[in-house]
């Protein structure tokens, strides 16, 4: 939402015709989809237009719920900077400006600094009943939960319900003075999903591990499945032993006497299977995964902006072996993650699949609809915080107290002031140390 004073008029329109105008809309968008095109940054140019449907769908709550609430909606834009396109429909004026970094709706009155004609006084936001004041301002985080809950249910409509089931092959182990190993030779490929050895079914990797040990350095008989086909091979381990620290296979007689493992070369992990549920099921996990989603984010914005958290910041952007092991450990190291590093993980994502995409842009819908509701101007949080305030102190009977923001403006200035030095360091250290790619 914006808060600042319109000074130009609400009818002006561009240089040149309206048809001209779209026109170089169009060509500006073309032109700016052939530059990502041709560098190779379609998954990019993807991300950012996602980011902006996010941004436009976030206003679209303020403005609706601002409609419905009988305010005065004066503008509706998407992008920043001069108009490029606007057309007014009845008292709101909707358009388009060149900046695509997010939208923005203008209500008269969101505060006590705006000035505002006395005739649309009783239009104004800060008129309003209390109940319609907090749902105008919490309406675009509002927003940005719908389209997490809807991604979720598109994802297990689609998709399926993620579960762990088999397990998957990952690579192959180098066994030294050996072209291949035995699953290789075998004509096992990475990418395959183990279902049985045996006829016995895997479900952990250390349970293929424990069903090969069982035969002895026999033949087994290993299926797997890939693409929705099963094939199967024969494989017959060879002896040896795996290095305790770096769990490098090495063939030959253990060092511990009695001790030997077979080995067929893999590098596995637990694989990753879907199951759909139906229309029921469905509603409650897409509403179950928002919902830890939701846990976790707050669980880490806790963190990050705790004293802790600042700390490990500080640590982070002046001590560069600490900014590496953060990246190395991002979950457990408070590594917080800036546009650039989402933008990123994003592009991987998409090269990954679509579920991968998906996912990121449940989570980034979360932590934008949490980091809004920050009780602090200029975020939506503030105006809520404010508006309980002014419903506290006004007493019954009395005028409706209207809170003095000049108060608040030094705490918020401070508070604006920490929050661009942590996404100007996050900034720093996703360029500068990357997080390892999550999907490759």
């Amino acid at each position: 939402m914006s808060t600042e004073r319109d000074t130009a008029s609400g009818s002006q329109a561009p240089d040149s015709s309206t048809r001209w105008a779209i026109a170089r809309l169009a060509l500006a968008l073309a032109a700016i989809v052939a530059v990502f095109v041709a560098t190779g940054l379609s998954n990019l140019l993807i991300f950012i237009v996602a980011l902006v449907v996010i941004v436009v769908v976030h206003e679209l709550g303020h403005y609706l719920t601002a409609k419905w609430s009988r305010m005065k909606v004066t503008e509706f834009f998407i992008g920043f900077g001069p108009r490029l396109w606007s057309v007014r429909r009845g008292e709101t004026e909707y358009g388009v400006k060149p900046i695509l970094a997010g939208a923005y709706v203008k209500i008269p009155g969101m505060t006590n600094l705006d000035v505002v004609d006395a005739g649309d006084e009783p239009r104004t936001y800060r008129r309003q009943p209390f109940r319609r004041r907090i749902l105008v301002a919490s309406a675009g985080s509002i927003m940005h939960f719908v389209m997490a809950f809807i991604l979720a249910l598109v994802l297990v409509g689609v998709f399926g319900v993620p579960t762990t089931s088999g397990v998957q092959v990952m690579g192959f182990a180098h066994w030294a003075g050996h072209a291949q190993t035995a699953a290789q030779a075998a004509g096992i490929r990475a990418g395959e999903r183990i279902v049985s050895v045996d006829g016995h079914d895997v479900s952990t990797p250390a349970q293929l591990s424990k069903d090969i040990a069982a035969r002895q350095g026999r033949a087994v008989r290993i299926v797997v499945t890939r693409g929705g086909r099963r094939s199967a091979y024969r494989v017959r381990p060879q002896a040896g032993h795996k290095t305790t620290h770096t769990r490098r296979e090495v063939l030959g007689p253990s060092p511990t006497p009695g001790k030997t493992d077979w080995l067929i070369g893999i590098e596995t992990a637990p694989a990753r299977v879907f199951v759909s549920k139906n229309p029921l099921q469905a509603v409650a996990w897409a509403g179950s995964d928002v919902g830890n989603v939701t846990r976790l984010t707050v669980v880490g914005m806790g963190r990050v902006f705790s004293p802790g958290g600042l700390r490990s910041l500080y640590s982070q952007v002046t001590n560069p072996q600490a900014a590496t092991q953060a990246a190395k450990r991002p979950a457990a190291s408070n590594r917080i993650a800036s546009v650039v590093e989402i933008g990123r993980l994003a592009t991987q994502a998409e090269a990954a699949g679509v579920y991968y995409f998906l996912s990121i842009l449940v989570a980034l819908n979360i932590s934008l609809g949490l980091l809004n509701m920050l009780p602090m101007l200029p975020l939506d949080g503030g105006h809520v915080v404010i508006a309980v305030y002014e419903r506290i102190r006004t007493r019954r009977g009395r005028p409706y107290y209207q809170a003095d923001v000049t108060k608040l403006m030094p705490v918020a200035y401070a508070f604006m002031a920490v929050l661009l030095v942590i996404v100007g360091s996050a900034v720093f250290l996703d360029i500068a140390h990357p997080l390892a790619n999550p999907f490759g």
